[in-house]
C-alpha cells in the first residue's frame, strides 16, 4: 500500500494542459479517447471539465491534468482563469467546418495572448475529424501554415478512429519536458493548486440539465 506521505512522489512532474477551440470540434472526445480508450459522442462541456492521466514519457512519470473548456460564447468569460499555469495549450479545429479554423486566429489565439501566464507555454494545433476526408474543407497545408505563423506544433487526428490521438499529447509533453522554465514549474516538489481552482458559481451546473 502506497503511503501518500512517503518521501517518494507518485510522479516526477505535474503538467496542466488546456484544450480550447469552438464548440463541437471534438475536444472532449479527443480527451476521452486519450484518457479512457473510448469514443463517444458527448454533449457540450458546461464551463470546464478536467481529467487526470498518468503517463510515462521520456523516462519520466508524469501526471497530466487536462482541462477541457467549453467552446460556446456564453462560457468564454468564465474560462480566462483556466489559462493560468497551463504549460501546454491544445487548439482544436474541425477539418469539415472552416469557421472553426478561422476562429483560431480571430478568437482563440487572441485569448492565449490575453490570458496565458507562461511565456514559454507550448501550443499544439490539432486538426480533428480527419476520418471525414471526403468532407474536408481545410487543407493540411493551411494547418501547417497556421502552426508555423503562431509557433505551434501541428498534428492531424481523428478522435473517432484514434489516429494520432496519443501522439498529440505525447509530442506536446515531450516539448514541455525540453523547456526548462516549464519543467521547473511542473516539478513534483512545487506546491500546486491547480486542482483547487473551482468554476465560478454561475458556472456550476446544479441540476443535471441546462
Amino acid at each position: 500500500m502506497e503511503s501518500s506521505s512517503g518521501s517518494q512522489p507518485e510522479f516526477d512532474y505535474l503538467f496542466k494542459l488546456l484544450m480550447i477551440g469552438d464548440s463541437g470540434v471534438g475536444k472532449s472526445t479527443l480527451l476521452l479517447s486519450f484518457t479512457s480508450d473510448a469514443f463517444e459522442d458527448l454533449s457540450p462541456t458546461i464551463g470546464v471539465d478536467f481529467k487526470v492521466k498518468h503517463v510515462t514519457v521520456g523516462g519520466k512519470k508524469l501526471k497530466l491534468a487536462i482541462w477541457d473548456t467549453a467552446g460556446q460564447e456564453r462560457f468564454r468569460t468564465l474560462t480566462s482563469s483556466y489559462y493560468r499555469g497551463a504549460q501546454g495549450i491544445i487548439m482544436v479545429y474541425d477539418v469539415t467546418r472552416r469557421e472553426t479554423f478561422t476562429n483560431l486566429s480571430d478568437i482563440w489565439a487572441k485569448e492565449i495572448d490575453l490570458y496565458s501566464t507562461n511565456q514559454d507555454c507550448i501550443k499544439m494545433l490539432v486538426s480533428n475529424k480527419v476520418d471525414k476526408e471526403s468532407e474536408r474543407v481545410v487543407s493540411k497545408r493551411e494547418g501547417i501554415d497556421f502552426a508555423r505563423e503562431y509557433g505551434c506544433l501541428f498534428i492531424e487526428c481523428s478522435a473517432k478512429t484514434r489516429v494520432n490521438v496519443e501522439q498529440c499529447y505525447e509530442e506536446l509533453v515531450l516539448k514541455i519536458l525540453e523547456t526548462p522554465s516549464l519543467l521547473a514549474e511542473g516539478s513534483a516538489g512545487v506546491k500546486r493548486n491547480i486542482f483547487k481552482q473551482k468554476p465560478p458559481e454561475s458556472d456550476a451546473s446544479t441540476s443535471g440539465c441546462c
